[in-house]
């Protein structure tokens, strides 16, 4: 770990392909929007020797531009993977979207990494997102780690802001969050900041000094010691408090001076269990500089501290057809169990398929097995197809080197897969597998879209479909009420960004259009109607005369037609030519151009013609009587509602719950969540919360969330349908 005696940076570079699990560390970067995760990554990048100063990419000798404007707006919004060589040891470090909209490619890599670092700014702190993501890896036991960036920063303080993380994710136990090392600040400049040029390691007492850009360790002085004195002990005694050897403490306390391998071999095992979670400090390298402060002790950290992928539990899998199978963790010689954990379109290369493999071995060329199943509702159909892969490759920026082969624990870039999708399973095609799913958040933020033009309409499908492709987080809906196209997204971000794909990726463009939510109409009391349909001009005419009843029914009845007819005054043959006209009227409604429901038709009466009535003239006849039927009765606009649950922290369930009141919701219930949050259970027209999801994270400040599943229709207030039906009647 960072803090061993004598600790020197060994091999170093461009990560090649695995040979042995043991030797992978697969780490995810955590955080906020500009608590400086993608910096960190190039400047560990640039530490571990796979670039050559600070913001570019070696490649063959060449340099080019990594931090490009354009190529770091697209790594801001989705996943991306840096492997670096570093002491023997391949890093896949995984960085990812600090953005709430992107909480998709989060998961993504929260399923591919097999521990996290959690990244902080120092003038920022702690956001609840970050938090609620903490909460997440706790839940499945995810080792975790954490380091303080920006400490350049003036208002920047280590200790108030070590603190900061100890009350936010030590809730459980505060002395399991304690730093490995002090930070060590240089000559106060003129504004009376002293910059951090160095570290102090708690553990080995030996300082480490980055202020020649190059880390230099040496023995600190006596005035520095006595600074370490409190922070080291209350350190060791974390540590021993989790080690398994429960002797540690009664020698401790007995005076005896614990070796110091033995305290680096206790704190590694408690950071890979995941019940001990290190505080670390971080900062860019400078122009013209090797390495950046602290990224040494962070690279040894991450091959020390954090679990190896054979760790980690093995997938639960199934065969395609649901059947359990046993599939032994992480054994590159075992069945061939892979996952797509995030999916690209590049012009040159086509669709390219980052891949997680968890057993097995993935070997370019080979025909492999693509299941993916359980996203149905999202737009994307199930299915089970065999498909040749092509290279497999290591990407950095925009580089891409080749890899031989990727064993189990390894994650690779994948080409020439186009069928695979973001969470499918690659398997053998001689023994097909699927691994279950990641939980996906559910898009709430509905974007009905349309084609600009004609030719944009011809590529939208297609366009669609790839882009759902990409991003199961986003849902694709072709409604059959408003015949609307929606896109559900994450948020205002997640849309943007999904437009601007469609546009520059696949050439299609769209215009934006208002959301329509599917309103229903029916009868608020008893009516009658009666439809007539006599013409006469040369040869056959049309005949056609019935009387109806109409009458409401209980939410959720449908439509029911009941036939009273006596005496043949409709023919038996026309009668569900009578049922199909009312039916087909009732589809298209009678008052604002909604689909009627809940009511009871029934057929009373009429009049046929032995010559000229016929199937298409009791349909009209049928639908006319549903018509004048509606003339003189009050026709209820129903709307659909929701049963919403808000889990919020308690400071603002109060805001929360007048919010929803103000959407015409009713608060049916509240209820304790643990961990100061509240479950706010409420009922609210659909209509209302078309932007609930961007206007309650903005009232919690991102910490809320909220599911929403349809209840029923009911009518809506006379006032609000009355201006629904004046538009539709301004708009036939």
């Amino acid at each position: 770990m960072g803090d061993k005696a004598n600790a020197h940076p060994g091999a170093a570079g461009r990560a090649t392909a695995a040979d042995h699990p043991a030797s992978v560390r697969n780490v995810v970067l955590v955080g906020h929007s500009g608590s400086g995760k993608t910096t960190l990554v190039e400047a560990l990048a640039l530490t571990a020797g796979a670039v050559n100063r600070a913001g570019r990419v070696e490649d063959g000798g060449t340099v080019s531009d990594y931090d490009e404007i354009e190529h770091r707006q697209q790594r801001s919004v989705q996943l991306s993977l840096v492997p670096v060589d570093w002491d023997g040891y391949k890093i896949n470090i995984l960085d990812t979207p600090g953005y709430a909209d992107f909480v998709g490619e989060l998961r993504a890599g929260l399923r591919a990494a097999d521990a996290a670092l959690f990244v902080v700014s120092a003038s920022d702190g702690v956001d609840g997102s970050t938090r609620m993501v903490w909460e997440e890896c706790a839940a499945v036991g995810m080792p975790r780690a954490i380091v303080i960036t920006h400490l350049e920063s003036a208002r920047a303080d280590f200790d108030e802001m070590t603190r900061t993380c100890a009350e936010a994710f030590g809730a459980d136990d505060p002395d399991a969050v304690l730093p490995l090392y002090l930070p060590l600040h240089g000559p106060q400049g003129p504004d009376g900041h002293a910059p951090v040029t160095g570290l102090i390691g708690l553990l080995s007492q030996r300082l480490f000094d980055y202020s020649s850009g190059e880390r230099k360790e040496s023995e600190p002085g006596p005035e520095q010691l006595p600074l370490i004195e409190e922070a080291r002990n209350r350190l060791i005694e974390g540590i021993i408090a989790e080690s398994e050897d429960e002797t540690l403490m009664d020698r401790y306390l007995g005076g005896e001076e614990l070796d110091f391998r033995t305290l680096v071999q206790d704190l590694e095992r408690a950071v890979a269990r995941g019940i001990f979670f290190p505080v670390l400090a971080a900062a860019p390298a400078a122009e013209g500089a090797k390495q950046g402060l602290g990224t040494v002790e962070l690279l040894e950290l991450v091959t020390g501290g954090f679990p190896t992928p054979l760790e980690r539990e093995a997938p639960t899998v199934t065969t395609p057809d649901g059947k359990a199978r046993q599939v032994k963790a992480c054994d590159p010689d075992g069945p061939l169990v892979a996952e797509v954990v995030k999916t690209a379109s590049d012009p040159y290369v086509g669709r390219v398929s980052m891949v997680r493999v968890f057993s097995g071995t993935l070997r370019p060329d080979e025909t492999v097995h693509v299941s993916g199943h359980g996203l149905a509702d999202r737009g994307h159909e199930d299915h089970d197809v065999d498909e040749r892969i092509g290279a497999l490759s290591a990407p950095f920026g925009k580089q891409q080197r080749a890899l031989t082969h990727a064993i189990a624990g390894d994650l690779a870039c994948v080409a020439k897969l186009s069928r695979a999708e973001t969470g499918d399973t690659l398997s053998s095609k001689d023994d097909p597998l699927l691994m279950e799913p990641w939980e996906m958040p559910d898009p709430l933020l509905p974007l009905a879209i349309q084609a600009h033009s004609k030719a944009d309409e011809d590529k939208l499908s297609q366009g669609l479909g790839r882009l759902v492709a990409e991003d199961p987080t986003m849902r694709l809906e072709q409604n059959p009420d408003t015949h609307q196209v929606v896109l559900w997204c994450l948020g205002e971000a997640h849309a943007d960004v999904a437009l601007e794909r469609l546009r520059s990726r696949y050439g299609v463009q769209v215009d934006v259009v208002p959301h329509k939510v599917s309103l229903r109409e029916t009868f608020a009391d008893r009516s009658a109607g009666r439809g007539r349909h006599v013409k006469q001009s040369g040869g056959h005419g049309q005949y056609a005369i019935c009387a109806i009843e109409v009458e409401p029914l209980p939410g959720g009845s449908g439509i029911e037609f009941v036939d009273k007819v006596v005496g043949g005054a409709v023919p038996r043959q026309f009668i569900p030519s009578v049922e199909k006209g009312v039916r087909a009227q009732a589809a298209k409604g009678v008052a604002a151009g909604y689909a009627l429901i809940d009511i009871r038709i029934t057929l009373l009466d009429g009049k046929a013609h032995s010559v000229d009535s016929s199937d298409a003239a009791f349909q009209t006849a049928g639908a006319l009587a549903l018509r004048e039927a509606a003339v003189d009765a009050r026709i209820h606009l129903l709307e659909p509602v929701a049963e919403v649950t808000v889990l919020v922290g308690d400071e603002y369930v109060g805001a929360v719950m007048s919010d929803l009141s103000g959407r015409r919701g009713r608060v049916v219930g509240t209820e304790q969540a643990g961990g100061n949050r509240t479950l706010v259970r409420a009922e609210v027209p659909e209509i209302e919360i078309g932007r609930y999801g961007v206007d309650l994270r903005s009232l919690s400040h991102g910490t809320a969330r909220f599911n929403r599943t349809y209840a029923r229709h009911e009518p809506m207030p006379a006032q609000l349908a009355e201006k629904i039906r004046e538009q539709a009647q301004g708009n036939p």
